[in-house]
């Protein structure tokens, strides 16, 4: 049975693995206190052309949006983001546990429209009973977005003026930021990302690593400057690893000789040969993307047979007869794989 349903299937990148056995004999200390987190972080920051950043490693993507959006915004704030958002669709409430209000706008594509966000932010204070309504306290966007798009530089800073214009930080959810970054047309590199944003997060459970994710906090501003006791905040939402020194090693070996974007890009290959496939045989695409994640629009039976013999992602009905379904290829897809997919369409 072939595996195109997500990124996440396999376990980790042979590199991470042969390192993790290593020194799997060695003792560290816990929570983050040790060479490997502070190797990878000072990797992490030369990588984002940011020595002042600020690094933390969390375990996953949820905790890492919820600990984050709640530990910057203030109470009586919530967090703006497009109607596809992850954390609006696909977090089980995590964000509102957290007595903050997910702001809902139009998606296109994916993607938030600045000038949606001016005109929700300029009708908000323009209304006189304000003080009585969530204020918008924090935009969230995801680069690639829910369906595999991706924002070019000037989007992103088109976003960020109108963001800090209404006082508020811009924060990228990056679970795929591997992808997003080598995908075939973008011009966004991770320095440029994070001269433009305020905090992201760099993905490692969905690209090559066992699991985690890395909290970068541009500490350039009054609005990328990390919360005070930020360490506190992560084990207070049950985030904070005992053995972080798993997620050091992890982002260590990632960020080392460019293996991170180096086995992204060989996804995007991937993908990239069954979505011209997919066109020669008549396929609809449901969206242009350029990245790891490919949304097919196929009838019942299509379907069926298909999943006979691949495991694919169900995303959402497109109509009576016809539903979206995701090819996700990842680190760990192969040539071979690639070639019995294509066979099978």
């Amino acid at each position: 049975m072939l595996s195109f349903e997500n990124d996440y299937s396999y376990g980790a990148c042979p590199q991470i693995i042969d390192r993790l056995a290593a020194i799997n004999d060695t003792a560290y200390p816990g929570y983050g206190s040790d060479d490997l987190c502070a190797s990878a972080k000072s990797r992490i920051k030369d990588a984002c052309d940011a020595p002042d950043a600020g690094v933390w490693f969390l375990v996953g993507g949820t905790q890492t949006n919820q600990t984050v959006i709640d530990s910057v915004l203030p109470q009586y704030a919530g967090v703006v983001t497009v109607e596809s958002g992850h954390p609006n669709v696909h977090e089980a409430g995590a964000i509102e546990a957290t007595g903050h209000k997910v702001i809902t706008l139009p998606q296109h594509d994916g993607k938030l429209n600045p000038d949606d966000l001016a005109s929700y932010c300029e009708a908000f204070y323009a209304d006189d009973n304000h003080e009585h309504m969530v204020f918008p306290g924090m935009v969230y966007i995801s680069h690639s977005t829910e369906y595999g798009t991706i924002y070019t530089k000037s989007e992103l800073e088109s976003i960020a003026a109108v963001s800090h214009r209404y006082g508020m930080p811009l924060y990228v959810d990056g679970a795929r930021l591997g992808y997003a970054l080598t995908a075939t047309g973008t011009d966004v590199t991770l320095a440029d990302l994070a001269r433009i944003v305020d905090v992201l997060y760099i993905g490692g459970t969905k690209v090559g690593a066992l699991f985690g994710e890395a909290v970068v906090f541009m500490n350039r501003d009054e609005f990328s400057r990390a919360p005070k006791h930020f360490l506190t905040l992560i084990k207070r939402h049950g985030a904070l690893l005992a053995k972080g020194w798993l997620l050091g090693l992890q982002f260590d070996t990632l960020f080392s000789d460019g293996l991170y974007l180096r086995i992204a890009r060989r996804a995007n290959e991937a993908a990239d040969r069954i979505r011209a496939a997919l066109r020669e045989r008549g396929y609809t695409l449901t969206f242009d993307a350029p990245t790891n994640q490919i949304f097919i629009t196929v009838d019942a039976a299509t379907r069926q047979r298909l999943e006979r013999h691949v495991r694919l992602g169900f995303m959402e009905k497109a109509d009576d007869t016809h539903v979206v379904v995701r090819i996700c290829t990842g680190w760990s897809t192969t040539d071979e794989q690639v070639d019995e997919l294509i066979a099978l369409l």
